[in-house]
């Protein structure tokens, strides 16, 4: 909380001496979420901003915002795993990273950083860089506590719902309780289904992708049929019913049957897991909209960033409910194709496309699943995997920049025997003139495409030294 308010009485003095500020931020949900809790608490102190969206940060990302020569530069949700590059570029320069990935190195004293792990908090799970950023809104102005559902959007979209119930915890607990004691958030048990105040029951199962049901996601009209095996109207009259119009006795015997279906296909028991617990109801958004259900809101926000339109998901956390509402609806729905079409590729028989390795799972996206969407789906094959001992390492490849972008991803158990992704992507990406890192259950890197052999069984070989116990670099 202290550096909290050192950063908010740092954007202060740069709004009462009208300077211009400069806010970089993550493509995804919590990255857009971030921007838009600190878009938000600016626009309230009537300062002069601009918001700028990007992949990563590079050397021609941080040249171009010198070039518009900001008083001061706001980096959230990254920025901690890039201090070599800014204190390279930008060292002296006022400066503040709202972020919660594993910093690398130190910062410049010139920098601000508002980061849990910098306080022994897991930014894997406790708080995300949305709620980095809340705090700081908080500090700002306590009025900004409506912001707090926002920032709980942002920890939902980075999985941070890890706690019993998936609920979320740590810090992100503080955050919630801001929230429904400010009559923003109400919290429920439930299936979750994705849209299960707005689609009908057999859509909104087509469309659940945590877990992936092969057979089921992403095939209404086998959803349907599944449905009406287990005795469940999906009708009542002309009306189709949605998963809240459900009784208890229904809903128990479709978990049930879901969970024995997972079963059935060789999946470990744990993954019927997610389809049950907390349920985040957003009070002051519009009933039966996408953005009620604050893990559906999640999901439109990582699909404008995904999609490349990062502005609409922006745009909506600065209050637009309207044309950015809309048009974000409907690339919602292309995300969501898209991702069930690439995890069906993935997944089809007599493929190498999912490569078990002695110690990683390998997802060969090649030149067919785009760079921003091979996070996602590394995501959802994480807990979809038959074996989740071993972690994912999923890649796309981008024949224009002449790089491969790697996504890895684990599970909670394996990281508990001392895994560190985010470590082991750094280590094994500056090897081949690349660049990694991230959290240790959740990772990113990129390095040159002749390099990708080597970089692999590079990392296949360092998950084993780090579970045996070994330290891999420095």
């Amino acid at each position: 909380m202290k550096a909290a308010s050192q950063a908010a009485d740092l954007i202060k003095k740069h709004v009462k001496n009208d300077g211009f500020i400069h806010v970089v931020s993550h493509l995804d949900a919590d990255g857009l979420a971030a921007a838009g809790v600190i878009g938000t608490a600016l626009t309230r102190l009537d300062a002069t901003f601009r918001i700028r969206i990007e992949r990563w940060i590079d050397e021609k990302v941080v040249d171009d915002i010198i070039a518009e020569k900001p008083s001061l530069i706001i980096f959230t949700d990254f920025g901690s795993g890039d201090l070599d590059v800014l204190n390279s570029r930008i060292a002296h320069h006022e400066l503040i990273i709202l972020d919660h990935h594993q910093p690398v190195g130190e910062a410049d004293p010139a920098f601000v950083q508002v980061n849990p792990h910098l306080f022994g908090i897991d930014g894997s799970r406790d708080l995300s860089g949305a709620g980095a950023a809340y705090f700081v809104a908080k500090a700002l102005d306590k009025a900004n506590v409506d912001l707090a559902s926002v920032a709980v959007v942002g920890a939902l979209g980075d999985l941070q719902d890890k706690y019993e119930q998936r609920r979320l915890g740590g810090p992100n607990a503080i955050i919630v309780e801001d929230a429904e004691k400010a009559g923003y958030l109400k919290i429920e048990t439930d299936l979750m289904f994705f849209g299960r105040e707005t689609r009908p029951i057999h859509k909104a199962l087509a469309c659940t992708t945590t877990p992936f049901i092969a057979g089921i996601s992403g095939e209404e009209d086998k959803s349907l049929a599944f449905l009406v095996s287990l005795g469940i109207t999906p009708k009542k009259g002309e009306k189709w019913r949605a998963l809240r119009d459900l009784s208890e006795d229904e809903k128990k015997r479709l978990f049930n049957a879901l969970a024995d279906y997972l079963m059935s296909k060789g999946l470990h028991g744990d993954i019927a897991l997610n389809l049950r617990g907390s349920v985040y109801m957003l009070t002051h958004e519009e009933p039966w909209t996408s953005l009620r259900d604050a893990r559906e809101f999640s999901v439109l926000l990582n699909a404008t960033g995904r999609m490349e339109k990062p502005g609409l998901g922006v745009a909506i956390c600065l209050g637009d409910r309207g044309s950015a509402l809309e048009e974000a609806t409907s690339v919602m729905e292309e995300y969501r194709r898209t991702i069930t079409k690439y995890l069906n590729w993935l997944m089809e028989p007599n493929t190498d496309r999912i490569e078990e390795l002695s110690n990683i799972y390998v997802v060969h996206g090649e030149g067919v699943i785009g760079d921003k969407i091979i996070g996602t789906i590394s995501s959802v094959l994480s807990t979809n995997l038959a074996k989740p001992e071993k972690p994912i390492i999923a890649y796309s490849v981008t024949q224009e920049e002449n790089l491969v972008k790697i996504s890895a991803r684990a599970i909670d158990p394996i990281i508990r025997k001392g895994l560190n992704l985010g470590e082991i992507l750094r280590v094994a990406a500056e090897k081949y003139s690349g660049r990694g890192g991230g959290h240790n259950i959740a990772a990113g890197a990129q390095v040159p495409i002749k390099e990708l052999e080597s970089f692999i069984k590079l990392v296949d070989e360092l998950v084993k030294k780090q579970l045996e116990g070994s330290v891999i670099g420095s």
